[in-house]
This record gives structure tokens, C-alpha cells and sequence, in this order.
């Protein structure tokens, strides 16, 4: 029998070797190897590591990788609606008539909306890119209305944030955008409004975890 001084030995070792252990296993949704997948979840699999969404660099979509991550993980349960998905996803995000940083500022919305943690960490990087402010994105972060934003910001803002919370908008707030993005304008913000709630819905279920070493950017508000 071993004594309790090399049991908490063989527990340091192990936290040590193990880190990520505890984060993997809080996910609902196992990860599927694609020597295990059927042929309709491959080919799914094989079009979202071939499509416009693995050159952002996303850490689903690893190269080399035997798997994919989530939510992409998750659509795999339902193959078929999943390749509808993608076509969805891949229009709203690379083909959508808003700009890319008013688009991602959407998905930060929705994000810090939901409290989805890994929305937000896989977005905050492409919004920050498309050259949104910092400071903005930390004020979101922290559920503060942000300071400082453009005209086109805060209509996007104001929409988005009237959308989720009152679950209609305002003429005001709807003349804003429609007035500066056009009808197609304001179809688009709704789609990456509703599309990135699916989305937060799957990744919250899932409880899919960071990357290793990343801590929850998102505080929670009460």
C-alpha cells in the first residue's frame, strides 16, 4: 500500500504531465479522430479544413491535426445539417456586406451576450485585426457599454446590443444601420447576430474548453 506522502507525489506528477486534463474533460462533446468519423462526417471535416475558415488560423481547425475542434466537433453529430452550416457560416463571415471589423464587433456582441468564453477568444484576435480599438473590445469584455466608438460602431452596437436584450430594435437604431449599410445591410447584421447565438448555444453546451495556458477572458457579470 502506497503512503500518503508517494500518493501526493504521484498526484504532483501527474498535474504536472497532465495539465490540460481536467479542461478536456469538461467537454461533453468527445473529440472524434478522423480514422473514426463516417463518411459523411469526413467529408464535413475534410471541407472546414479546406475552407476559408482554417486560414484565419483558428485552433479548431489545426493543420496536421487527426481532429477537429469545436463547435465544428459538435456539428458532427448531425453531418448533414452540419455541411449546411458551413455554407451558412462561411457567407456570413468572408462574403457578408459589412465591413470585417464591424462583422467581428457583431460576434463580440453575441459573444459577450451568451458569456460564451471561447466565442469570444477565437473572435477577439479577428476583430482586433480588422482593426477594432482595444479599448473597445475591453469595455465589452468588462459589460460596460463601450467609450469612444466611430458612428458606424455604435450603430452596429446599438442594433446588436437592442437585438439581444429587447429582442426588437428601435426605429431609431434600425434607421442607423439601414440608413448607412442598406437593407442588405441590416439582413447581414441580423444573420451574424442570430448565426454566432447558435453558435455560442453549442460552444456553452459543449462546455468546450481554452487552449492550454488561456484564462476566461470574459468576467462574469452578475
Amino acid at each position: 500500500m502506497m503512503t500518503w506522502k508517494a500518493l501526493v507525489l504521484v498526484a504532483a506528477l501527474f498535474a504536472v504531465t497532465c495539465p490540460a486534463m481536467g479542461q478536456e474533460d469538461q467537454r461533453r462533446f468527445k473529440l472524434i479522430p478522423f480514422t473514426e468519423m463516417t463518411p459523411d462526417q469526413r467529408k464535413y471535416a475534410e471541407g472546414m479544413m479546406a475552407g476559408p475558415t482554417s486560414s484565419t488560423g483558428s485552433a479548431a481547425l489545426k493543420p496536421g491535426a487527426n481532429t477537429i475542434g469545436s463547435p465544428f466537433n459538435v456539428y458532427l453529430r448531425s453531418p448533414l445539417l452540419a455541411e449546411q452550416l458551413r455554407k451558412v457560416a462561411e457567407h456570413i463571415r468572408f462574403k457578408s456586406s459589412l465591413p470585417t471589423k464591424l462583422n467581428e464587433f457583431a460576434i463580440l456582441i453575441t459573444a459577450r451576450q451568451w458569456g460564451s468564453q471561447y466565442e469570444w477568444f477565437a473572435h477577439h484576435r479577428l476583430a482586433l485585426k480588422a482593426g477594432l480599438n482595444p479599448a473597445l473590445a475591453e469595455d465589452l469584455a468588462q459589460g460596460r457599454r463601450p467609450t469612444g466608438m466611430s458612428y458606424d460602431e455604435a450603430a452596429i452596437y446599438n442594433f446588436s446590443q437592442e437585438l439581444h436584450t429587447k429582442h426588437a430594435v428601435s426605429d431609431a437604431t434600425y434607421k442607423a444601420v439601414v440608413d448607412r449599410f442598406g437593407e442588405q445591410g441590416v439582413m447581414d447584421l441580423i444573420a451574424v447576430n442570430g448565426y454566432y447565438v447558435l453558435v455560442s448555444m453549442v460552444l456553452n453546451v459543449d462546455r468546450s474548453p481554452l487552449p492550454d495556458g488561456v484564462k476566461p477572458p470574459l468576467r462574469q457579470l452578475k
